[in-house]
C-alpha cells in the first residue's frame, strides 16, 4: 500500500493511496457498507456519489454470511460488485456495544452472536484471518474501544490491552503487495494515554494510523481537543484515519488537524429517518412545511434527488413510508459528502482551506430559507 502527500495547507493534506484494487484520493469519506451494502444504494450508484473506498464490518460480515463463504465465493470485492479499495473494521467496536454478551480476556474476547445466540470466539489472530478472508485492501487491527467516559486507570487498561492485541494483529496480518495494516491510537480523552499509545504503534509499525475511541459521547469540543494533541504525533508520510466520524462541520474540523479518512453511518442512517444534509444546515423532509415546497432540497447540489424531484414530493414519499424517499435522501446526502470532501481537498491544493472552512460556518449558520 502507498500513501503519497501532494499538497499541504497548514496541517492539512492532499495526497493518494494506492491498494490492490485501486486508488482513492484523500481527504476521504468512506460510506459504510456493515452487511456488504451500502443500505439504500447499488454500488454503481455509490460510485456516482464520488466514494472511491467504502467500509466493510469484520463482526457482520464473519457472522452472515461467514467469511469462508465470501472467500470460496471470490472475496468481498466480487460479492458485493464493488472493485474499487475497501476497508474493513476490525469487530472491536461492535464488541464493546455487546456489553453483557460479552467475555474479555487477554486471549480476546467471547461474545454470543446477535444473529443465532451461537457463542463466538474473536481474536487479534482470528480479526487477521477474517479481514484476509475478506480480501480487505485495508486491516484494521484488532482494538478494544475505550467506552466514554472511563476513568483514567479504566482508560489506562483499555489501550495498553489494546497495544497487546496490536502487536499481535501485526504479527498475523499477512503481508501482501497493494494491502495494508493500520493501527487505531487508544487513550480516551488522556493526552498522556495517547502519547504511550501512539508511541507503541509506532514502535510496532502500521502502514496507517487509526485515532479511535472518539464520536462516543465525548462531544466535538473534546475531540477535536484530542485531535490536536495526537495527530501531530503520528507519522506524516502514512494515513491518518478518524474512526467513526461525523457530521459535516467534525469532517472539516478534523481535516484542518490532519486527518485524512473517515467513516460513519450519519449520511446513510439519516437518509433512513428523513433527513437531509444541505449547504445551508440540516433538512428533516418530514416536516409540514415542505408539503408544498416546489424548491429542491439543495439548489446547488447535482444528485438525482436535487435535479429531479422537488421537497414536496420527497416529503410525500416519507409520509406514504415509500422505499424510494429513503433511497433517495440517501444518496442525496452521501453525495453531499462527497462534495464537501472534494471541496475540501481543492481547497487544500490552492492554499484556502482556512477560508473554505470560514465560509462553510457562515453557509451552515445561515440556516435553511423558509420562504416560498
Amino acid at each position: 500500500m502507498k500513501f503519497d502527500v501532494s499538497t499541504t495547507d497548514g496541517k492539512a493534506r492532499r495526497g493518494r493511496v494506492t491498494t490492490a484494487h485501486g486508488s482513492f484520493e484523500t481527504p476521504a469519506f468512506m460510506p459504510v457498507g456493515t452487511a456488504a451494502t451500502v443500505k439504500g444504494m447499488m454500488p454503481g450508484s455509490v460510485s456516482d456519489t464520488g466514494a472511491e473506498i467504502l467500509l466493510g464490518n469484520t463482526y457482520h460480515l464473519m457472522l452472515r454470511p461467514g467469511a469462508e463463504r465470501i472467500e470460496r465465493l471470490g472475496g468481498l470485492h466480487k460479492f458485493m460488485n464493488w472493485p474499487g479499495p475497501i476497508l474493513t473494521d476490525s469487530g472491536g467496536f461492535q464488541v464493546m456495544s455487546l456489553n453483557d454478551l460479552r467475555k474479555m480476556t487477554e486471549k480476546g474476547v467471547t461474545f454470543r452472536s446477535h444473529v443465532d445466540g451461537a457463542m463466538v470466539e474473536l481474536t487479534p489472530e482470528k480479526s487477521m484471518d477474517i479481514q484476509r478472508m475478506l480480501d480487505a485492501d485495508i486491516t484494521m487491527a484488532f482494538d478494544e474501544c475505550t467506552p466514554f467516559p472511563a476513568t483514567p486507570e479504566q482508560a489506562a487498561e483499555s489501550m495498553r490491552l489494546s497495544m497487546r492485541w496490536a502487536e499481535r494483529s501485526k504479527e498475523a496480518f499477512s503481508e501482501r503487495p497493494g494491502y495494508g495494516l493500520f493501527g487505531i491510537v487508544q487513550g480516551g480523552v488522556y493526552p498522556d494515554l495517547r502519547e504511550e499509545s501512539v508511541e507503541a504503534l509506532k514502535n510496532i509499525g502500521f502502514d496507517g494510523y487509526a485515532i479511535g475511541g472518539l464520536a462516543v459521547g465525548e462531544g466535538q469540543e473534546a475531540m477535536l481537543e484530542v485531535l490536536d494533541y495526537t495527530a501531530p504525533m503520528l507519522p506524516g508520510d502514512r494515513p491518518r484515519y478518524l474512526m467513526g466520524v461525523g457530521k459535516p462541520d467534525d469532517l472539516v474540523g478534523a481535516v484542518l488537524r490532519g486527518i485524512d479518512m473517515f467513516d460513519c453511518v450519519l449520511p446513510t442512517r439519516s437518509g433512513r429517518t428523513s433527513q437531509a444534509f444541505t449547504r445551508r444546515g440540516p433538512l428533516n423532509l418530514r416536516n409540514a412545511r415542505h408539503r408544498d415546497d416546489n424548491r429542491p432540497m439543495d439548489a446547488d447540489c447535482a444528485c438525482p434527488a436535487c435535479t429531479g424531484f422537488s421537497r414536496a414530493y420527497l416529503h410525500h414519499l416519507i409520509k406514504c413510508e415509500e422505499i424510494l424517499g429513503a433511497m433517495l435522501l440517501t444518496w442525496h446526502n452521501l453525495h453531499y459528502y462527497q462534495d464537501l470532501m472534494r471541496g475540501m481537498r481543492d481547497a487544500i491544493a490552492e492554499g484556502a482551506l482556512n477560508a473554505f472552512a470560514t465560509e462553510f460556518a457562515e453557509t451552515q449558520a445561515l440556516g435553511d430559507i423558509e420562504e416560498l
